[in-house]
This record gives C-alpha cells, structure tokens and sequence, in this order.
C-alpha cells in the first residue's frame, strides 16, 4: 500500500489538469530541497500561506547535476526529495522539471502565486513576468534561518575525513 502523500506527486504531464483541480489562490515554488533543513520547511509553510495551496516543482537530478553544485550531488534522488516534500502538510503537489528552469511547469500550474528565496531579485524570478501577466502576484520570501544544504554537506565531510 502506498502512503498516502504520495497521492501529491504529479506527472508534469498531469499537472495543468491537477493543478486547476488545486484550491484557488495556487501558489508555486521550485527548488532542489536536497538534504531537507529547517530553513527549507519555513521558507514552505510561509509559501503556502500566501495561499489556499502549494505546488512545489524540483529540479530533476540531472538538472541539479547542471546547476553545479557538486559532482555528487542531489544527495537524494528525486524520488526520494518528492517523497519527503509531498510529506509535509504544508504542500499540496510535487511534480518536477527536467530544464534548467521550472517556466514551463509554472505555465502549466498557472499559479496565482510564484514564489522563491528573498535571495531572488522579483525581477530575476523565472516566469514571474508570464505569472503578473495573467494577474498572479511574485514574492520573494526573506531567509528566516540562514541554512545551506551544501554548507552542511561540505561540515560533514570535514569531520569524516
């Protein structure tokens, strides 16, 4: 029996039609969440309460092996990182991209809400500009907890040498 949080995983292929089965005021972010931290379970909870539910896209594996973020990296499979943020109360679907960037998923969610890290410039927010014109709002969420998945790998490392 499958548990029951996997019943937010989403096909990309599925995801227009599930999305638009989503509680309206959708809201959509995209991310990597790796090794899962407290600054990333924040970062969720204060997406989702910009709205009615939450649309998380990850970044396939080989997308994050073209992000450069290390030669061994994700950590988790793709698999495993849905798994462990379909988990979480806070969000309502998981699907996932394969590009370097989540635009056609968030064309395809068509979100009210696009959301990312206060790190992001709204301006530099990819598909922020599809989102306003459709009426959406962009957000980028200031960091509550400075915490960094390769931080805390690169820590780990230096005390297993």
């Amino acid at each position: 029996m499958r548990p029951t949080f996997e019943n937010k995983f989403c096909e990309p292929e599925a995801l227009a039609a599930r999305a638009a089965q989503s509680a309206k005021k959708r809201v959509f972010t995209n991310g990597v969440f790796d090794v899962l931290h407290r600054g990333h379970v924040t970062y969720l909870a204060e997406a989702r309460a910009l709205g009615a539910s939450l649309i998380v896209a990850l970044n396939s594996d080989a997308s994050v092996r073209r992000l450069g973020k290390g030669d061994d990296r994700p950590i988790n499979t793709l698999e495993d990182r849905m798994a462990v943020i379909a988990a979480l109360a806070c969000v309502s679907l998981v699907t996932w991209f394969e590009e370097d960037t989540p635009l056609n998923r968030i064309i395809e969610a068509r979100p009210d809400v696009l959301v990312k890290g206060g790190d992001w410039a709204i301006d530099k927010i990819v598909g922020g500009a599809e989102v306003t014109s459709w009426g959406g709002s962009v957000h980028a969420i200031n960091v509550q907890f400075e915490r960094s998945t390769t931080a805390t790998l690169a820590k780990i490392r230096a005390q297993h040498k």
